[in-house]
């Protein structure tokens, strides 16, 4: 009986995983943020102690990717900035 029941506890384990513990990478690391190519789909992450580099710009507020595929890394595969800060559709991406 004992057996049984070790058994259908590894069973249980080993179809359930790790259910509900997802791992999610951030798209930056600590002490630095996500900046986007103006005109491009391209990103990069700077150090929160300096501006963005030549060509690239901070994400609109409230529309910054926090971690790879969250909502807004997906948006931006298909949109960019132009050099005037407004949001474009990039037609041959994604």
């Amino acid at each position: 009986m004992i057996v049984a029941a070790l058994a259908s506890g590894a069973a249980v384990v080993a179809l359930t995983g790790c259910a509900g513990f997802e791992y999610q990478e951030d798209i930056c690391s600590s002490g630095e943020y996500p900046v986007l190519a103006v005109g491009d789909t391209g990103s990069a992450c700077v150090s929160d102690k300096e501006e963005p580099p030549a060509g690239f710009v901070r994400y609109p507020e409230g529309k910054v990717p926090q971690q790879v595929d969250d909502t807004w890394d997906v948006y931006w595969d298909t949109h960019t900035l132009d050099k005037d800060g407004n949001i474009i559709d990039i037609p041959d991406a994604g």
